[in-house]
């Protein structure tokens, strides 16, 4: 609207960072706020072009809707100026570092000192996602009802030792022994028997991350270094015997970039198995293996941080072990490393995600039993930035179309999923689902363990048990515990803060076992 204004008047107006002058007299002068208006759809609209050009230089590009305005403006894009060079009042990037993490921060140059951006084409980034993110999180939807009972299974909870606060980093059964070794991040290993008994623990430097159990050689342990988010290359990957006979093959493989799991397999088929490993570490990190597990013979598959899982089959069938792994932290994605021989790998990148997305795991099955495998992935990573729920976290499965082109297929929404296995728990001949959700602070903390049964045609029931809310899953294992023929499950608790014990004890918890042993029934 137009409005005659008369009368020698010099007006100033400030509206939005802007300078209105109004040298009056006859002349009609536009209302500030339409220009506002107009200011404003400018500046979205080139936060849209500036926000696709700086944000797409790390990572997929993140649409507006993925958060909410307040997690946006206050949070997230605060962390990306100052990866761009930026620095805003009241904020340090460093100011929680200890010595030793500054020293690597500032070497790797996250923080630059000096601006990538300029002020002016960072406020319209800010002001593309203000305008176009939601003003609170987008709820989740077609969520299905829980049954809280697991009829296939029984429940008992255990407590392997004298541990106030469990902090169980890792749980893996050893079929050769029956054994279930637990790894806590108390710098402890303990070796269970079959009826979850104490027969042998181990005093580590560092919380165990995995394990595995190699024919005529003690089994080999991966030690994370620093558990909280760390660039310290101080993890190992070790030979743990108390008894180890002179002449066996002991490995001692040192600084590396804050592991959290390996695999081991004939990689250049030389006859000798190699270690590949995820070297997640936080702004820094890599995936890389280890000819017959020597650290001067190191192969980098990808030097980013976020390294999450890897596994080792041949998909193209030309009897060449290839290589599938998770990464996460930013870039985060599923690829195939395909095997050229001579120890060359070239990368097929099949899935891709935006940051918030927060990948946690895979493993492959072949869901639909056409010969081919399928990813069934979990994502729900709420540690970060971001720490609101998220409609898009959960349990996800991909069908491969034979050609290793994979396509969505089925979805359970799930905050914070950490894990998930699929297993023929009920013996029906089709694939159960056990997942758990790590990541978010659930309404009901019994969820914090789902077992979805396969009723067909992707329709899966999802049902609990009252005892998974004594406890926070990060770790799980299935395998046939009590030799009886069927497949149990075993739930390891993780806390990571006083907080979220005093959460469960304001609704009646008083005592916090590390284990939560799912016996199947079935048999």
């Amino acid at each position: 609207m137009l409005t005659p204004k008369k009368g020698l008047l010099v007006s100033f107006f400030i509206w939005s960072g802007c300078l209105w002058v109004n040298i009056a007299g006859n002349m009609p002068v536009a209302e500030p706020v339409l220009f506002t208006q107009k200011l404003q759809a400018d500046s979205v609209a080139e936060g849209k072009l500036l926000a696709k050009d700086y944000c797409q230089r790390c990572h997929l590009f993140p649409e507006p809707a993925l958060l909410d305005k307040n997690t946006w403006v206050t949070s997230v894009l605060p962390n990306m100026g100052e990866r761009l060079g930026l620095r805003f009042p009241g904020r340090d990037p460093l100011a929680d570092l200890i010595p030793e993490e500054e020293k690597v921060i500032r070497q790797l140059n996250i923080y630059p000192e000096t601006a990538l951006i300029s002020e002016a084409d960072w406020q319209k980034i800010v002001a593309y996602y203000r305008h176009e993110a939601p003003d609170v999180p987008v709820p989740q939807t077609g969520t299905s009802p829980v049954s809280d009972s697991l009829p296939l299974f029984s429940g008992q909870h255990f407590s392997v030792a004298d541990i106030a606060a469990p902090k169980t980093t890792l749980l893996k059964f050893d079929p050769g022994t029956s054994q279930l070794y637990v790894g806590d991040d108390q710098n402890a290993l303990f070796v269970l028997d079959s009826a979850f008994q104490l027969k042998e623990n181990f005093w580590i430097d560092s919380a165990p991350t995995d394990i595995d159990f190699p024919k005529n050689a003690p089994p080999r342990l991966l030690t994370i270094g620093v558990f909280k988010p760390s660039d310290q290359r101080i993890g190992r990957l070790m030979s743990v015997s108390k008894t180890a006979a002179s002449g066996q093959n002991m490995v001692n493989i040192q600084n590396l970039p804050r592991p959290v799991q390996f695999t081991a397999g004939d990689l250049n088929m030389d006859g000798k198995a190699d270690a590949l490993i995820s070297g997640f570490g936080n702004h820094s990190g890599k995936l890389f293996w280890l000819d017959d597990f020597q650290s001067d013979k190191e192969h980098i598959l990808k030097e980013l941080p976020g390294a999450r899982k890897t596994e080792i089959f041949d998909f193209n069938k030309d009897k060449k072990p290839d290589v599938i792994a998770l990464m996460a932290q930013a870039r985060e994605e599923i690829s195939i490393f395909y095997n050229l021989g001579n120890g060359k790998f070239k990368e097929k990148v099949l899935l891709q995600f935006p940051p918030s997305y927060g990948m946690a795991y895979f493993e492959l099955v072949d869901f639909n039993k056409d010969g081919f495998q399928d990813i069934l992935l979990t994502n729900g990573d709420n540690w970060d930035l971001s720490p609101v729920e998220k409609n898009y976290h959960g349990v996800r499965l991909y069908l491969n179309d034979g050609k290793d082109n994979f396509k969505l297929a089925w979805f359970y929404p799930l905050h914070g999923a950490s894990k998930a296995i699929a297993r023929d728990f009920d013996q029906d001949g089709d694939l159960d689902i056990a997942a758990t959700s790590f990541y978010s602070d659930l309404n009901n903390p019994a969820h914090g363990f789902i077992y979805l049964s396969n009723e067909g045609k992707m329709t899966l029931k999802a049902h609990s048990s009252p005892l998974a809310g004594a406890g926070k899953w990060l770790t799980m294992e299935a395998a046939d515990f009590d030799k009886d023929g069927d497949i149990d499950i075993v739930l390891g608790s993780y806390f990571h803060t006083i907080g979220e014990m005093t959460a469960l004890m304001a609704r009646g918890t008083m005592s916090f076992p590390q284990l939560l042993v799912l016996t199947n029934r079935k048999k």
